[in-house]
């Protein structure tokens, strides 16, 4: 996968590498009830399906919401 510095991401892979996860997908809400997400895959593929995962439970969080 392509390097992604972000602090987000880096959480994801840290918990991807301390639970032996090929592939991480972290929702969010803040006090302010904005929601977010980040993922994170071992490899470019990988990574490329976690973000579409996370993308389709982005959307059903936020119409749910």
């Amino acid at each position: 996968m392509a390097w992604n510095p972000s602090p987000k991401v880096a959480v994801a892979r840290d918990f991807a590498k301390k639970f032996d996860k090929q592939q991480v997908i972290i929702l969010s809400v803040d006090k302010d009830d904005n929601l977010e997400y980040a993922s994170y895959g071992d490899t470019k593929k990988l990574c490329n399906e976690a973000k579409k995962l996370a993308d389709i439970a982005f959307e059903a969080v936020l119409n749910h919401w």
